[in-house]
């Protein structure tokens, strides 16, 4: 496996009369964002939220995606918020690839760098603040809690990538997954994972299946197979994939290719 890097390269402007890209695309089953389009004129802005500004790549929208908003945060120098989401429903995971940030959490303080990943489960009060001279980027999964009966609520917790496996799937030991929660834990309605496949292996069919997904290209390149399309996809680039959407990949660089995978799981569909 080659070296752990994360893409976070976003922001800027095109120069004037550049060449358009022409790689984003929207449709019924699938939309792609590459990272071309992740350009100053397309942040948003929070309440409660001091020097930062997000890309929002994904929202529910009606015929689509519909468990989930995607944001990439990026916070300057003494940024943050005391306040971040003001909804007491929401679930959130966050995942850091670029500087160091301080997180507060009933009363306890959490540093996070790069591979640090953290779980708030919905209702939790919760603050973040970058401390240092530089910027820092996280990426930001919002998902209102479905909360069963029978389960309690999972605990938050934060954890580093590089202290969890990576698990080699069934008959192929260069296609793997990094779970940051156990999948036998009911208590979990979604999964933020990561994928990582060495270069030429792939997933060699098309899968169809339930789960809506967010896949955000962290490192290397690859040809990813959408609903008959195939697309060339490479670090910063970003896909949501509606439900049933059939869909496969291979790495096509030479250097490990691996990804953030959002899923919603463990729950029976709302009829």
């Amino acid at each position: 496996m080659s070296k752990i890097t994360y893409f976070s390269d976003l922001g800027g402007m095109p120069q004037p009369k550049s060449t358009l890209d022409k790689r984003a695309i929207f449709t019924e089953s699938y939309i792609f964002i590459p990272k071309g389009c992740m350009r100053d004129i397309v942040t948003s802005y929070f309440p409660d939220w001091e020097l930062t500004r997000g890309w929002i790549l994904a929202r529910p929208l009606s015929g689509h995606t519909e468990t989930f908003s995607y944001y990439v945060m990026d916070v300057s120098k003494g940024g943050g918020s005391k306040n971040p989401d003001r909804d007491e429903r929401i679930e959130s995971i966050i995942f850091v690839v670029e500087g160091n940030l301080l997180l507060k959490v009933n009363g306890a303080d959490y540093q996070l760098k790069e591979g640090s990943y953290v779980f708030i489960p919905p209702g939790k009060k919760w603050e973040i603040v970058n401390l240092e001279q530089s910027n820092a980027k996280f990426h930001w999964v919002r998902k209102v809690f479905e909360k069963e009966v029978s389960l309690s609520v999972p605990e938050f917790f934060v954890i580093n990538e590089k202290s969890v496996l990576d698990l080699e799937m069934p008959n192929d030991k260069d296609w793997k997954t990094k779970r940051f929660v156990d999948p036998s834990d009911l208590r979990h309605d979604m999964h933020l994972n990561i994928v990582s496949f060495e270069p030429g292996s792939s997933i060699p069919f098309p899968e169809t299946h339930v789960m809506e997904h967010a896949i955000y290209i962290i490192q290397g390149k690859g040809r990813y197979y959408l609903n008959g399309d195939w697309v060339d996809v490479e670090a910063g680039d970003f896909m949501s994939l509606r439900a049933f959407c059939p869909q496969a990949c291979i790495a096509t660089g030479d250097k490990t290719f691996r990804y953030l995978l959002y899923k919603n799981v463990n729950r029976h569909i709302h009829l």
